[in-house]
């Protein structure tokens, strides 16, 4: 499988792009021809400078406003033809791309414009180059595939070819099947992008808004299926033009448009078996069944305060590392880790980020797989020296520079809390009587970062792991908008949210750049009577974020419910939702350090949400108790 990327996907000068682009393992790339315009080095040097980079110009593009002109407008299209067959030849390459024609000047006509294109073929052979033709989805007279196929086929020239792009047959919802039909040898080169599905004006939303694929909502894996039907083996190319893109790290977006590329063709790979691109062979989507532990770092001051704090959740100590300052502390199937050693990964975390969770336990099926695809999909992985009495847990660097251990019950991993861990039969901070509250299993984690990261975290998730994307939700901030995107397993035992901050103000925002880089912001648990547990929280000295009496008069009158049920929920700073599967009650902490919270949760006959519609009202009063700006901490 080779894999290509145009220049214009990525952010930064040439020379930014060309080693982002070649440190990411493309094969090759496409020259954008502003980004080689924009260069004031020579199409010799720049030609020279690719493949000293290990990397091939799979294409060179744009060429416009060419088929179907009347004249004098067609004698200076061959000439300005015949320009860029010049550069091409200087540069190294030997395929360009003709975009169908957007001027008002031009003709339609399908025999006119093929006519045009066995002319240039004729020019292209003289050279032993090759002539490329795309249908924009806003032509002025061709704008379908089928139609540029057509041109191609009436031209009937071995120079001339088609360029299949997914985000032109897409966006007009042409039927991909009809691709299948087309001689594989005829299709010079597959250019992909996905995109949001936003209703608004082609062209705008394609200059704007396309991304990789698997990071929108158009069915790219269809329209690979079709493609891959035909038998190309040929390259393929992102063509990604994205604002944010366009301002973000060249090296991190060259980084997801391979994991792209590879994830995609290992999903059309395991639905068409027999194609001639599958990418290295890997194990499937990996099944999470839950979250076996979250470790936070901290110094022994903060340590002493995080424990505090899980003990008013009804957490007990249940554990002391053999060999390491960490302890575990559990309720239910909820496992807490509190790392105050002095060095390796987790002390590394602590200088960078102060208190944090720093490490997020999955329980897989085999761990031992789950690196070997993330590994395929570009992930890194994580090691440290094992020290006496460990076990060598199988891990990757999350996105955010965080660590992920993944947990199996095939090997001994499973006994890692008895190997590792001395047990812990009473606490005497709490009378050395576990104060169990009722929480049972972690429903949820809420990972916050910078808007621009979320698309590289949405596609790490569904890449490697069995998961979907949910829809994007606003989160009104008053201070702004934080967007919140749900990744959940099947069966739902994996949950996370990734709520993207658009400014520092937010205090998604505040949290991101107070602790210096993207983290998990709060732990959600489940519990199966939230009133309940709030009167057990009570009793163990819980401070509950404190909701304002109005929202209770609206939620009264919003869902026609009971006073008595109302009083209830505002007695104990429960919020409500509904939704039409059931209902969902909400409990906060207040804010810990730079912005951490808890949240505990009680889901009712299937509520699939998280509560998004109280979300302003949560961050409101977390707003009224966050500290001054310029105070310190504590």
């Amino acid at each position: 499988m080779k894999t290509s990327i145009a220049t214009v996907s990525i952010s930064g000068d040439f020379q930014e792009k060309l080693a982002s682009i070649a440190a990411a393992g493309f094969d090759g790339l496409e020259i954008f021809e502003n980004d080689f315009l924009a260069y004031d080095g020579g199409p010799r040097e720049v030609g020279r400078m690719i493949r000293d980079a290990g990397l091939e110009i799979t294409l060179f593009q744009p060429f416009r406003d060419f088929e179907g002109m009347p004249e004098p407008h067609r004698s200076r299209a061959f000439d300005r033809a015949e320009r860029k067959f010049d550069v091409m030849q200087e540069l190294g390459t030997d395929l360009m791309l003709i975009c169908s024609n957007t001027s008002q000047a031009a003709l339609g006509g399908i025999d006119r414009a093929a006519d045009d294109l066995a002319e240039l073929g004729e020019r292209a052979a003289r050279r032993g180059l090759r002539v490329g033709f795309e249908a924009l989805a806003w032509g002025r007279h061709v704008n379908d595939h089928r139609d540029a196929w057509e041109i191609v086929r009436r031209a009937d020239h071995a120079s001339i070819g088609l360029i299949l792009d997914s985000f032109h047959t897409l966006a007009r919802k042409t039927d991909v099947n009809t691709i299948r039909s087309i001689p594989c040898d005829k299709i010079f080169i597959v250019q992909l992008a996905d995109a949001p599905l936003i209703d608004m004006d082609l062209l705008y939303w394609s200059r704007h808004f396309r991304n990789m694929p698997g990071q929108g909502d158009l069915d790219v894996v269809g329209f690979m299926r079709a493609v891959a039907a035909t038998g190309y083996d040929g390259v393929l190319s992102l063509e990604i033009f994205n604002d944010q893109f366009r301002g973000g790290s060249p090296k991190s977006i060259s980084i997801d448009g391979r994991r792209s590329l590879i994830t995609l063709m290992d999903e059309v790979a395991r639905a068409e078996p027999e194609i001639a691109i599958a990418p290295p062979a890997m194990p499937d989507r990996i099944s999470v069944s839950g979250i076996e532990f979250v470790e936070f770092t901290a110094d022994e001051r903060e340590a002493g305060d995080l424990a505090g704090l899980f003990r008013s959740l009804g957490f007990a100590r249940a554990g002391r590392h053999v060999s390491k300052d960490v302890e575990v502390w559990r309720q239910g199937a909820i496992n807490l880790v509190i790392n105050t050693e002095k060095e390796g990964f987790a002390h590394s975390a602590y200088l960078m980020h102060g208190t944090s969770v720093c490490d997020i336990g999955l329980k897989v099926e085999d761990a031992t797989a789950t690196v070997s695809r993330a590994r395929a999909l570009l992930a890194d992985p994580f090691e440290q020296p094992a020290g006496p009495g460990e076990l060598k847990i199988p891990a990757i660097r999350g996105v955010g520079g965080g660590v992920m251990h993944f947990i199996d019950d095939k090997t001994e991993l499973a006994q890692v809390w008895e190997i590792e861990f001395e047990p812990v039969t009473g606490d005497p901070a709490s009378g050395g009587k576990p104060q169990g509250v009722g929480l049972t299993r972690i429903d949820h984690l809420a990972q916050t970062m910078n808007y621009e990261e979320m698309l590289t975290w949405m596609l790490f998730y569904t890449a490697i792991f069995d998961t979907a994307k949910a829809p994007m939700v606003d989160v009104i901030d008053p201070a702004g908008v934080v967007r919140s995107q749900a990744i959940e397993s099947p069966d739902m035992a994996l949950r996370l949210t990734l709520n993207g901050a658009e400014n520092r103000r937010t205090l998604a925002g505040r949290f991101v750049a107070e602790s210096f880089g993207s983290s998990v912001q709060h732990i959600a648990f489940q519990t199966a009577d939230i009133l309940a547990t709030a009167e057990a929280l009570a009793g163990n000295g819980f401070q509950a974020l404190e909701i304002p009496a109005n929202y209770y008069g609206d939620v009264e009158a919003r869902f026609g419910l009971d006073p008595d049920f109302v009083a209830s929920l505002k007695a104990c700073n429960i919020l409500y939702d509904r939704d039409d599967r059931g209902e969902f009650l909400q409990l906060y902490s207040r804010t810990y350090g730079d912005g951490f919270f808890f949240e505990v949760v009680e889901r009712r006959d299937g509520y699939r949400g998280y509560g998004a519609a109280n979300a302003p009202f949560r961050i409101a009063a977390q707003h009224r108790l966050m500290r001054p700006k310029g105070m310190p901490k504590g």
